[in-house]
């Protein structure tokens, strides 16, 4: 299937920040935000936004950190990961899940999108999508291995949307205890689905990370896709 890509500006108040935009080979379609990790909008991201986009869906990617620096790319390791880090220590939260809204305010002004919004976010981007849900941002999200929700649990009630979450058993900053907190707020209501992945670590859907299993990346990505095409 043949898609089209490429940045664009967001209107952000008096300002405007980028984000990579893929298009299905139809044009159109339900859409979907990317929520970056501290890596930034790097060839992973890029490639998770095209495989979206080859499903069918509108897809954009914004970036995250451009209040910092415009177009972060790292890797995974070394001194990349500690620019992210440092990155992360320097972002407003508050300020980054308005430009979630942003992105999901430009995605409703395109005449490409036909549908509904969600916002599916990896790590950081994860408690991302899980904030913006609670600000009515959006239609649905999905969170992979959301770093730090576990500090923001009084969010949960403020959630009216299907949420959809992805655990890796063997997470060195998500313990399974944290993950029971999380799924705690949400018992009781369907619209909240939650799975654990055996033997995984954080970071099991990214191919470009040692941690990265191809088993559970295709199963999550299936259960995604289940997910958003029965609500999208």
């Amino acid at each position: 299937m043949s898609i089209t890509s490429r940045w664009i500006d967001i209107p952000a108040g008096a300002d405007s920040f980028e984000g990579y935009l893929a298009l299905p080979q139809s044009g159109k379609g339900p859409a979907i935000i990317i929520i970056q990790e501290i890596f930034g909008v790097n060839s992973h991201i890029r490639a998770v936004a095209d495989q979206y986009a080859a499903d069918g869906y509108v897809v954009l990617a914004p970036d995250i950190f451009w209040r910092a620096q415009r177009r972060v790319e790292l890797t995974y390791v070394g001194s990349d990961r500690e620019k992210g880090i440092g990155l992360l220590q320097k972002t407003d939260v508050g300020l980054a899940v308005a430009d979630i809204g942003a992105s999901a305010a430009a995605l409703r002004a395109m005449s490409e999108v036909t549908g509904k919004i969600a916002a599916i976010g990896y790590c950081f981007g994860g408690r991302l999508a899980f904030l913006a849900a609670a600000q009515r941002m959006l239609d649905l999200a999905v969170s992979y291995y959301g770093g730090g929700i576990q500090n923001s649990l009084d969010e949960a009630a403020k959630i009216k949307v299907p949420m959809l979450f992805h655990y890796a058993e063997n997470d060195h900053s998500i313990p399974l205890s944290t993950v029971g907190e999380v799924k705690e707020r949400f018992a009781g209501r369907d619209a909240a689905e939650f799975h654990l992945y055996t033997g995984t670590e954080h970071g099991f859907n990214c191919t470009d990370r040692a941690s990265y299993n191809q088993h559970a990346s295709a199963l999550a990505h299936g259960r995604t896709l289940t997910f958003l095409g029965e609500r999208l």
